[in-house]
């Protein structure tokens, strides 16, 4: 009979929320795993239908898990085990920074070309 239940770590490596199974510990280690609005320990067991939060800066993503893994899985079966329901202010904060991040331009470059001025317009339309 499967366990109900996975250690934080292993279930976050699993999933791939992260690349490797240290990372997640390093993550849980460092507060940046959530549940309940309270940081969780690489060994706390994940249950079936637990939301919890992984920081993101400068938002948190909010996940809820379907079922529990026990090995990691392709990326194809990740939507069968948990659900990202982060709201839609986040993602779009998130995509605003990203879009800002792309537009800085280092000194000294000069005025953009006509083309880097058709590339920008195309980029935001």
């Amino acid at each position: 009979m499967p366990k109900e239940t996975e250690r934080a770590d292993k279930f976050l490596w699993s999933v791939r929320l992260y690349k490797t199974r240290n990372l997640a510990a390093e993550a849980c280690k460092k507060k940046q795993v959530l549940i309940n609005g309270m940081p969780i320990k690489p060994a706390r067991l994940m249950k079936n239908g637990e939301e919890f939060r992984i920081k993101h800066p400068p938002v948190f993503k909010v996940y809820r898990i379907i079922e529990i893994l026990h090995n990691r899985v392709g990326a194809k079966l990740v939507s069968k085990h948990l659900k990202e329901i982060t709201p839609q202010e986040y993602i779009d904060t998130l995509d605003i920074i990203n879009k800002n991040i792309n537009m800085k331009r280092d000194r000294g470059t000069g005025r953009p070309t006509k083309k880097d001025r058709r590339d920008l317009k195309n980029y935001f339309e």
